[in-house]
């Protein structure tokens, strides 16, 4: 019998997970800043509905295993009892703007450059940098001297349930789960179009799966005293730095779940792109949009280090979990990605601000 190393087995399950995720970017057209961009300017909101199907999905499946004690929630980073509101913010709406500058998010950029789109490889390339310079780098400086001296204490480990037991002194268990879950299950399915839309919300389920799967890895498999990884499930902002690190310091470097996942999706992606006869090799058209590409690539980068992770380090893991700061994050990221839609749309910052409050006064 063959002896695994826990990090390759996790890892490799991580890979496994991150094809799964780029087959859905890749086939099932999942993509945050595109469920944003439908909903804004065409009223589509199937995308969306995909997203919030993914959530539910992942809540249902990462606190049954929670329940059946495979994992144990509580040690997720995503629920330290201390809370940094003005980084959560601050991070949220510049991966927001970054996003909408680069038309995608860390985990789009991957799978687009799994489909032969070298602008994305940049993008990927930028965040990753950027991410380990606001973890331990330049932009570290500023990060540690203002922002987090403004950290606050919680009551409770900052997810619903425990915060909902400290304010109340009742025991929410699953209820709070499960009634959140309903609740997206509902919004989600009331809607007859995506419920007529079987690709939308099959990849709504893949990629809530894939989060579900992320926590078993390393909170089942990883559960090994003598090589215990990290409590993590899949988020793609410092995992992308990790990974080129590893790929240049391959045989005095150990692989992780991060960098396995973070392969598996320009894999799968490239597997999808392949099937449906999409792969090609794509480049900027000129040094404007290689320009734009860089400066939004720093800052998702920077801003996903401020707000603990991406769309979907905040947007689905932190989610799955309940933490506090999925639902802040999530909205300030939306705002970011909003305002610099209209940005690209109007040209200029003065204008995308006279079009949000021009709108709100007609409205």
């Amino acid at each position: 019998m063959i002896d695994i190393p826990t990090g390759i087995l996790v890892a490799a399950i991580g890979f496994a997970g991150g094809i799964g995720l780029g087959l859905a970017a890749r086939i099932g057209r999942f993509c945050t800043l595109g469920a944003i961009e439908d909903a804004v300017f065409s009223g589509d909101l199937k995308r969306m509905r995909s997203w919030v199907l993914a959530m539910a999905v992942a809540i249902v499946g990462t606190w049954t295993l929670d329940a059946g004690g495979l994992i144990n929630v509580k040690e997720s980073f995503y629920l330290a009892d201390t809370i940094n509101l003005p980084a959560l913010v601050a991070g949220g709406l510049m991966f927001g703007i970054g996003m909408a500058l680069v038309g995608t998010c860390g985990y789009g950029a991957l799978a687009r450059a799994g489909g032969g789109d070298l602008k994305s490889l940049v993008i990927v390339v930028v965040i990753g940098i950027s991410a380990y310079m606001a973890s331990g780098g330049v932009t570290a400086i500023a990060r540690i001297s203002w922002l987090e001296p403004l950290a606050v204490k919680l009551p409770a480990a900052q997810s619903l349930p425990a915060l909902g037991e400290s304010l109340t002194g009742v025991a929410l268990g699953s209820l709070a789960p499960a009634a959140v879950a309903v609740v997206l299950l509902f919004w989600c399915f009331r809607d007859a179009e995506f419920r007529a839309a079987p690709r939308p919300i099959l990849a709504g389920i893949m990629v809530g799966a894939m989060i579900v799967l992320g926590w078993f890895a390393t909170g089942y498999v990883g559960n090994d005293p003598f090589e215990e990884q990290r409590l993590m499930s899949f988020t793609f902002v410092r995992p992308l730095g990790d990974t080129l690190i590893y790929l240049m310091t391959f045989t005095g470097a150990s692989i992780n779940f991060g960098i396995g996942a973070t392969l598996g999706v320009i894999a799968g992606s490239a597997a999808g792109s392949l099937a449906k006869r999409e792969f090609r090799w794509e480049a900027c058209d000129d040094a404007r949009e290689l320009k734009r590409q860089i400066f939004g690539g720093f800052l998702m980068g920077t801003g996903g280090l401020l707000s603990l992770g991406c769309t979907v380090g905040q947007g689905l893991s932190a989610v799955s979990v309940l933490a506090l700061s999925a639902p802040i994050v999530l909205a300030a990221i939306f705002a970011g990605a909003w305002l610099g839609l209209i940005y690209l749309v109007e040209g200029t910052v003065g204008d995308a601000f006279r079009h949000l409050f021009g709108r709100r006064a007609e409205d």
